[in-house]
Parts: structure tokens; sequence; C-alpha cells
């Protein structure tokens, strides 16, 4: 689930492949319109459906997707969350493509290892397939077939109800967006933006098949649809596709319902509360703006820039380097109509709502009195710009990005607004903040964290099933078949993306085509890892790395040592404060973020070729010569602890939490401490102590460095040559011992109040790391138990068949550098948890005690080397894949022998792991969030 969207904003680019220029198309049923930014828009004659076509060679791979122009504005009080349930319901079968014929949508493009999935939110839905070139005609069948030939049952719609209504159980546990929404609710009390995409949840409930069917046959038409296809395509082709398949289909019978309501003029400033348990506050005050096509959308898109974005952003100076706030954050909606610009501002430990609440208007009044300057609007021009170039990385981030243009009235503001960005002037930016920062035309609203004893009354309610309001520029919703996190994980992980499946027969998309391991370059630099790979992606260079100084080097009894250390290090440095540092890379719309593991400082970087040596300078200059001033030291401390408070709300957090300190012995590196001795130690650190750390653990000998993209070998050796040059040091990572087998299974309760989802994990330490010889044959038997594919086995029973979950998955994790756990993740709501665990556990006995089929096998196989295959389509994707190898201990040539490991392992080899390594009867089980009163056995 997603918080507001920041690359609508952005992504455009006017020239975006040298294809701009190709004379367009020519298909008996289609009408050629217009080309814009190498964008060709045509229609068919036919039905009025809208294609946009954009070819893009440089990977086998082609993302084809769908918009339909119908969202939550298009939902009315009784019917609310309708597009979003019709979305999930889109998946369940149509005329040829259901698993009453075998050939299920899922399980159909799961078998060629696409990626799939579906996005509604309050303008539009649209759906999505990332998949090899070679089967583009298998995505234009089925969401043809699907458009107008449905089977919309009121056995399909039953299950996936609750599968919804745990979707939105999940959004409740969250403080922050229970104030989103209430404060969107609250702002608009006549526009359809009022309502929450997900709906409220009696509406949910009790919405009958006759009413998404009648939504359906007003909305889901092809004169109410945008195609788009950008990649490896030949436009030629891919209009005769179309036509084959979409052709046939007629318009709609009756004028797709034009939405008229208007919101009313807001007569005055409006106020909401909602309080919870919780630790941090949360103040958040939205204003009314004009929509994304308003002629002033590129100033206010550029005063948020200046009003949060990076360390010399106002608010940062206002309130979070003033300890006030751990973070504040701001957006300016892209949707069709009025919209809200929205600041939210978390608390650190310590602040009141009032204080922080006082310095935000503060600071907002003085901008309206004294405008802004011309270097803060140039840096928020250079970050848009690169932001641009950003968005290129892949056809899916291209389509994407299309999808929210196409969604506000005028897919070419997509190729547009980047200039227009460029055009805005200091003067603009401080007359829209002076026009639109009103007082009466403003929503403000805190989240007031209780004590668990004083919710205590409240969370059986809440548990129960009691609907909070949802606002208008809210989350997007879609049928993510994740548990939390598991989105992306690592490339040859068990959870790669969510996806469907195919028809004929098995076969992974075959991207890329060339090996990769012979075009990359690796070379010792001042003692450095350094490894480059240049694709075709134009002008930008991605940067992902680490270095060996995480938690496992802590001295004994100070788990917090490490992680403040990494923390000080873009807080200023020995030739410059944090400020320069921060301005350095913003007028060049450049980042650099750090982070840490139990093992690793990690790091990662993006910025434009023309800036890679200033980049990779300031990069070493900030891991080489931290300043580690006192000052920024007192702040990290309150920082850090406020960012841990705001985790230990999250019932996912607290159960991974707890599930690793019951797996994993005390000294073992995937076990963290306990969370009061860590906040507690978080004050005790010193400055001598952190100076230390960084003299005893900080180095080039560890340091690896992988850059991807529009790279310059020459340049980048140039520059990490002088930075790096006499810089020693740098430790090994200490040897570890595995953490023994388990001797009985239990349960760990972790009571949190006022939760309307419990987070559950039940299983093992593994007694694998990841270059094992069994891993990866236990890893794709785990994959067909419940990876992130909605044909596996969880997904399709507990989720679909039986609708107890809206996430679950397994998984092997934490085994980089040791041996790390297998376990099932997922959420059930507290009255379904007895019910929910049963189901997951038959499964899981199922699975050990049967294995899996070779069908599954074969199924499996194709859909892991697929999605491998796509994730290395992108320059993160690669940078993290090639960096990922170096840290397993692995040869590069692993990158492209993974994919022939994965299809040579035989039945026998992937359930004989599974019967070797798990072992149900001394699993672990925790569940996070309010547990329900009867013990669950």
């Amino acid at each position: 689930m997603k918080r507001l969207l920041s690359l609508l904003c952005v992504a455009s680019v006017v020239t975006l492949f040298s294809s701009a220029f190709a004379a367009p198309a020519t298909v008996a049923g289609f009408t050629f319109v217009k080309t814009a930014g190498g964008i060709s828009e045509y229609r068919c004659d036919a039905n009025g459906l809208q294609v946009l076509l954009l070819p893009e060679h440089s990977a086998p791979v082609v993302t084809f997707m769908v918009t339909y122009r119908v969202g939550s504005r298009n939902e009315v009080t009784g019917t609310t969350g309708a597009t979003h349930l019709l979305e999930h319901l889109m998946f369940k079968g149509s005329t040829h493509f259901n698993d009453d014929l075998g050939t299920g949508f899922d399980k159909v493009l799961d078998r060629i290892g696409a990626i799939n999935n579906a996005t509604t939110w309050l303008d539009r839905t649209n759906y999505y397939e990332n998949l090899a070139s070679d089967r583009l005609e298998l995505a234009v069948q089925l969401e043809a077939d699907r458009m107008r030939g449905l089977r919309l049952r009121e056995e399909d719609r039953a299950p996936e109800m609750t599968v919804v209504r745990n979707e939105f159980e999940r959004g409740e546990n969250d403080p922050t967006e229970a104030l989103d929404k209430e404060i969107g609710a609250v702002a608009f009390i006549a526009h359809p933006y009022h309502h929450p995409t997900i709906g409220w949840r009696s509406d949910i409930e009790k919405v009958s098949i006759g009413k998404l069917r009648e939504f359906y046959n007003t909305y889901y038409w092809p004169n109410n649809a945008t195609v788009t296809i950008i990649g490896d395509f030949a436009p030629d082709a891919a209009l005769a596709l179309l036509q084959k398949y979409y052709g046939a289909i007629p318009a709609s019978p009756q004028p797709i319902p034009e939405v008229y309501t208007e919101e009313p003029p807001q007569q005055g400033p409006r106020r909401v509360t909602v309080k919870r348990p919780g630790e941090l506050g949360v103040v958040g005050v939205s204003f009314k703006v004009p929509g994304a096509l308003h002629a002033d959308h590129p100033a206010l898109v550029l005063l948020v820039d200046v009003l949060t974005d990076g360390k010399n952003s106002r608010l940062y100076r206002a309130l979070t380097d003033k300890n006030l706030t751990i973070d504040v954050s701001a957006t300016k909606g892209f949707f069709r109509d009025q919209t809200l610009l929205s600041i939210y501002a978390r608390l650190a430990p310590g602040s009141t709502h009032a204080q922080v609440e006082q310095a935000l208007l503060a600071e907002l009044a003085r901008v309206k009195a004294e405008g802004v300057t011309a270097e803060e609007v140039a840096r928020a021009i250079s970050k848009e710009t690169a932001d641009t170039a950003y968005g290129r990385d892949g056809s899916f981030a291209i389509a994407g990005q299309l999808n929210e243009h196409i969604a506000v009235g005028d897919w070419t503001y997509y190729v547009t607004l980047p200039e227009k960005l460029k055009k805005v002037t200091a003067a603009e930016v401080s007359r829209v903040a002076q026009a639109y920062l009103v007082e009466d035309q403003s929503t403000t609203g805190w989240f007031i964290p209780q004590s668990e004893a004083g919710a205590a009354a409240s969370a059986s309610a809440a548990a129960g099933g009691a609907a909070r309001r949802r606002p208008g520029p809210h989350p997007e919703y879609y049928r993510a078949a994740a548990t939390e996190g598991g989105a992306s994980a690592s490339a040859t992980g068990v959870q790669a993306s969510a996806t469907p499946k195919t028809k004929i027969e098995n076969s992974a998309p075959v991207a890329p085509a060339a090996q990769i391991a012979p075009k990359i370059v690796r070379r010792r630099v001042a003692g450095a890892d350094v490894l480059t790979y240049r694709t075709a992606l134009q002008d930008v260079v991605t940067i992902h790395g680490s270095l060996p100084a995480g938690d496992v080097f802590n001295p004994a009894g100070r788990p917090a040592v490490a992680d403040l250390t990494v923390s000080l290090l873009d807080k200023g440095t020995r030739q410059h404060d944090k400020f320069a540092l921060a301005q350095l890379l913003e007028d060049v719309g450049a980042t650099i973020h750090f982070g840490s593991t139990a093992q690793n400082v990690t790091f990662s970087a993006r910025c434009l070729k023309k800036d890679a040596s200033r980049v990779l300078g300031l990069l070493v200059e900030q891991l080489r010569a931290p300043a580690f001033a006192a000052e920024e030291l007192t702040k990290a401390k309150k920082q850090l602890a406020g960012q841990f408070k705001q985790q230990m709300e999250d019932t996912n957090f607290r159960a991974r939490q707890a599930f690793a300190r019951a797996i994993f012995p005390a000294e073992h590196p995937n076990c963290p401490p306990e969370n009061e001795r860590y906040l507690a130690d978080i004050e005790n650190v010193t400055e001598a102590e952190v100076r230390a750390f960084h003299a005893a653990h900080y180095g080039p000998a560890g340091l690896t460095l992988v850059a991807v993209g529009d790279v310059d070998d020459t340049a980048i050796d140039t520059a990490l040559g002088t930075a790096l040059a006499g810089w020693t040091g740098g430790a090994a990572l200490p040897a570890v011992r595995p953490a023994p087998a388990l001797t009985a299974s239990r349960v760990v309760p972790v009571n949190m109040a006022g939760k309307t989802s419990v987070s559950v994990l039940l299983g093992q330490p593994s007694g694998l790391k990841y270059s094992d010889p069994d891993r990866i044959a236990l890893a794709t038997g785990t994959a067909v138990l419940g990876g992130n594919y909605f044909s596996s086995r969880l997904l399709a029973i507990v989720r679909a068949k039986e609708g107890l979950t809206y996430g679950i998955g397994a998984r092997l994790a934490g085994d980089t550098y040791t041996d790390g756990q297998w376990a099932i993740q997922s959420t059930f709501a507290p009255q379904r948890l007895e019910k929910g665990l049963a189901a997951t556990r038959r499964e899981l006995a199922r699975f050990v005690a049967d294995g899996v089929t070779a069908e599954e096998l074969r199924d499996f196989q194709a859909a892991l080397t697929g999605t491998y295959k796509l994730a290395l389509a992108t320059s993160g994707g690669m940078a993290e894949q090639i960096l990922t190898t170096v840290q397993r201990g692995l040869p590069l040539s692993f990158i492209d022998e993974y994919p022939r490991t994965v299809e040579a392992l035989t039945l026998a080899q992937v359930n004989g792991a599974i019967r070797k390594y798990l072992d149900p009867e001394k699993f672990i089980t925790v569940q996070a969030g309010t547990l329900p009163t009867t013990k669950t056995p």
C-alpha cells in the first residue's frame, strides 16, 4: 500500500527515446491521432479505444497496461469501495480465462514469469502485465477477454469481500493513515473525494453482486479505457493484436456518466482529532488547491519541494532540525478535480502538538510574507529535472507515470510538465503560497496517541470492526499478493513480484538475453571493490553499496552505537556542514541515502551521469570524514528514538522482532535487542564512543560499490581514487555460530491495543545460508507454498478461496551472511485469527508431508526465472543483484547461472529439502496485535 504518490509530479520528458520521430504505424481499424515525446496515440475506429505506444528496445521486455477512467471519484454512498472490490474480482475469471477451464488468470501468467497486478485510486483503475516481449499477445488476449467477459459470480464476491475487508483492517492499523483518512473526509463534504478509495467498511461488506455488475456494465468499455504499450515491440504488430482482440468489442451503449458534483467553497478552517493507541503524535495540515491540469500546478509542485524536500527545505530547518519532529513530508495531490496540499509532521519525543503546529504555521506565514528565493526554486527545478530522468528506468516505470496523466485527462501532460516546471519563477511560487496557504481553506488534524491502558475499552470495538473515515488523496489500493514488505525481495529470493500466470506451454521470459557477468567490470580502486555495469538507460547512474560496520561490531551490551554512527554520516563532515552537503546534492537533483543492517552500513545514490564524480566524492566524504558534532549527536538521538517508537506502532515490525528473538540466541546477528534496552542505549551513547566505533570499523578494505546505468568507468575510477586516497582500515565480518534447532513449539503473543488486524509469523531457523547447496531447492519449494505469486498455495487457498486474509506468504530471509529463517507471514482480523491459523497450519502440514507436485515445480521454475529476469531490466534491480551476489560470496557468474540452476532442479531435490529442513512440530508462532480473548491453540 502506498502513501501519497510522489512520482506524479515529475516523470516526463519531451523526447524520451530516439523512436520519437518514427513514422506513425498504419493498421486498418485504427486512426493515428498525434505523437508527443516519442509516444504515439491511436484510436480504434470501431469503439473509441485510446491506444498509446512507445517502442523502446533496450531489453526484450514489454509493459501492457489498461487504464479505465473510473475510480472512487465515481462512487456514491452505498457503493463506496465498489471500484476497488471490482478490481479484485477482475481476476476471478472471464469467458476464456477461468479456473474451471484450467486457464485462470493468475495461473496462466505465473507460468511464464510475468509480473501482473492492478491498482485503484480516486480517478482511475489500471491493470498491467510486465512480461517478455514475445508474450505480448497473451496480455492483449487476457485483458480484452475480461473487459466485457467478466463472470462476476456471488461465489467469488463473498470470499473476496473478506480479503478486501482485511486490507481495510490492515490500513486501520496505521495511525498516520487513520489521520489522513479523517482529514480528507472533513476537507471534502460534497465531492466524492470525501470517500475512501477502499470504501467504508459497511459498504465493503454489503455491496451486492448486482450492484458490482451494474458498476462494471457502466464503466468497463473500450471508449472509457486507454491501452498503453511500452517496451520491445513493433507498433504495426501491436496494433494488429489490438484489432484482433479488441476490435469486435462495442462501445458503451450509453454515454459514460460524468461526475458533476463540485465541492462548495470552504468558509473557515476545519479541525479533526484522532485518538487511539500509539507511540508518537502527528500533526497534519491540508489546504485546498486546484487539480493537476490547472496552470498553478507546476508552481505548487515546486512549493512542496521548497517546503519539505531535503535538509535545506523550510520545514526541515524549522521543525526537524530543531528536534520538534522526526520528519516532515508534504504532497500536492495529482488528481482531476480540486485536491489537497497536505503537510504531515511526526512529532519527536517530548514535543507537543500545539508546539509543532505553531512552528509549522509560523514558517508557512514567513513563506507567504517574505516569499521564496530564486536559489530555492532553482534547487527544486533541478530535483524535478533529475526525477524526470530517473523515471525512465524501465518500461513499467514509464507506464506507471503515464497512467496517472491519463487519469487526470491529458496524457500529453506527461510530456509537457517538465518544461512547465523549468519555467516557473520564484515570484510564481511565492504567489501560489499566498493564494493557497490560507487558513480558511485548511483542515488540521491531530493524531493523539493514547496509552494502551486508556485505550483498552476501545480496542475490542476496533477489533470487532468499527469503521473509521477515509479521505480524498489517500493511499492507492491494489491487489498486492505480498505480506508486509514482501513485494520485492532480492531478485533471487522466494518473493519476486506480485504475479499472475500463462495459458500455453511453460516458458520463462527471455530477458535479458545476453550474458551479464562478462559485461560487469570489476576492479580494486584504492582498496575498495568496485563493480560497474553499463545499460541502455541514458544519463542516469544508480549506485548501491555497503561496508561491514553494522550491529555485529557493537560493543558488548551497547546495541545502538552502530546505528547512531550511521545516522550521523549525513549530518556534516570535516569539510562541509550538513546544509552545505545537502545543497551540493540538491543543486543537481542527486540523492545519497545511508542505512544499516546487522552486518553492514548500506548506501545508495542516484544522479545524472554528468554529476557522478561529484556524488561519488560526497559519498566517500561522508563515509570517511563525518564531523560527529556534539549538537548533531544530541539531535540524532532524539530522531532515532522517535523513529524506533514509530516502528513500534506497526504490528508487522513487532511480530518480526518477537519472532527473531524467539528463534535466534541473543548473540546471533539476526536477534534484535529488547526494545527498552535499545532505547536506553540511544540515550547513553557518547560522542567518544561514536568516534571510536567509526575509527575502528570504517575503511575501504570491506567497501563494495556497484554502479549501473550510463556509467563512465574512467570517470568513476578517477573520482573514487581521489576520494579514497590515503584512507585505510576497515573490518572483516566476525564468524557466527549457527542458531541451534528448536526443541519445541510455542506461541508468543504480542498484545497491542487498538489494532484491527493481527500480524502472524510462524516458522523456525532455516539452518541455511544463501550460498548453501540446498538453499535454492528449499526456496523454490517455498515459492510453491507461499511465494509472491497469486497461484501459490497460500494465496490461492487461504486468501482467494477461503477469504481469510489479504496478505499471506512464505519466505527464506536473513541468510546472506549467516543462517537465516524460514517463515510464513500473514495478517488476520482478530475474530478470524483462529480460523486463519488453522488453515495456514493445514496447508503447511500438507506441504511438508506431501511436498510439491511435478506440475507445480514446472510452473514455479518458470515463474521464478521469469520474474528474476524482469527484475534485472532496471538499473536499481541490476545494481542490487550484483551487490547481493558479492555479499553472498558467490561468483558473478551466479547472476547468469541462477535461472539455469532453478530450471535444473528435480522434484526429489525440492521435496527432499522441504522434508530435511522444515519441522512444523517445533515451529514458533508469533501473534502481534489486539488479540482475541479466547486463546488460540
